[in-house]
């Protein structure tokens, strides 16, 4: 089960170091050919949200590489299930079925993930 969660948890952490860092750092131009939903939200709620997704990630992988607060990786992994959420009723609100494939599978990793952290930390 370690080991498992250090696959699940160390692939979802890097997906969201990387999509939060984005919309933490760049510009609105930048992020719009990725992220239409950009043009109808303002950017300090785009760059919060992308906050949220790099303290999820490193919630998801510090507390129990150090083993302090180990119980915070089961609470960011359930933070990221509710950003998919919101993610897809986002992507709804706004006809994009199409995108709506990949907040799945990042939901169904990050349920996954919370489950493994109960079961093994």
């Amino acid at each position: 089960m370690q080991l498992a969660y250090w696959i699940v948890a160390g692939l979802l952490a890097l997906f969201y170091v990387y999509s939060g860092g984005i919309k933490v750092l760049w510009s609105r131009d930048r992020l719009r050919p990725m992220m239409g939903w950009v043009d109808r939200t303002p950017m300090p709620l785009a760059r919060a949200i992308g906050g949220i997704e790099v303290l999820g990630a490193l919630g998801l992988v510090l507390p129990p590489l150090t083993g302090i607060a180990v119980g915070l990786a089961v609470a960011a992994a359930i933070g990221l299930v509710l950003v998919q959420i919101g993610g897809t009723a986002l992507h709804l609100s706004r006809g994009e079925v199409r995108v709506i494939g990949l907040n799945a599978v990042l939901l169904v990793w990050a349920a996954v993930t919370a489950w493994l952290a109960t079961v093994w930390l």
